[in-house]
């Protein structure tokens, strides 16, 4: 069905029906394109009000998230990922699963890109990243890790896959290896770790 017909749209809400999919551009109307949208429903399920719940999970936005850790050394310089797939250095974590906690999926993403977790703490910057170079907006979490001794450090290994190598930066030269507001929000977790404060940023930069 075409994504611009409402009524039809409603009609299968009421019914139970759940959003399936998208195909873009996939269907004319008129002298334009339209996106074609894939509904269904599986013997058994519900339907009416019980099915509420059910359809509007699968018809209301999602955004995706994102669950970094702040991982510093005694000298304050901070870890960075040097990545296979982007020219730009990361934080390290990741994207987290359907269903999964923020938290937990950090500690899996450092353990699947080093090796290893320093482990992971309070939240320090709850960051809203718009839309850049193809991905949707976002919300990126980056939590507090404790401080690494020189002696631990070699027990960070990367993996050689998706982590080519581990850098430590101070904060002044995040710059030169990382987005600009990949640059802002890792400093904005420096600041907030300083001041022991969660911090809301946008684009990596505190809103005033």
């Amino acid at each position: 069905m075409a994504a611009d017909d409402w009524p039809a749209r409603r009609d299968l809400h009421r019914r139970g029906f759940r959003l399936e999919g998208r195909l873009r551009q996939a269907r004319a109307s008129g002298d334009r394109f339209v996106d074609e949208l894939v509904y269904g429903r599986l013997a058994g399920e519900p339907v009416g009000r019980e099915a509420f719940t059910h359809v509007m999970n699968s018809v209301t936005p999602r955004k995706r998230l994102i669950a970094h850790a702040l991982v510093t050394d005694e000298a304050g310089r901070v870890l960075l990922c040097e990545t296979s797939f982007k020219a730009d250095f990361e934080l390290p974590g990741g994207i987290v699963e359907p269903g999964e906690s923020p938290r937990l999926a950090c500690e899996r993403e450092m353990v699947e890109e080093m090796g290893a977790s320093p482990g992971v703490g309070d939240v320090l910057v709850v960051d809203w990243l718009r839309p850049y170079k193809g991905w949707e907006d976002a919300i990126e979490l980056v939590f507090a890790s404790p401080v690494v001794a020189e002696a631990d450090k070699a027990r960070f290994v990367p993996d050689g896959v998706e982590i080519l190598a581990l850098h430590w930066l101070d904060p002044a030269d995040l710059d030169t290896v990382m987005t600009p507001f990949g640059a802002d929000r890792a400093r904005s977790a420096v600041a907030a770790l300083a001041s022991a404060r969660t911090t809301y940023t946008e684009g990596g930069l505190p809103v005033e």
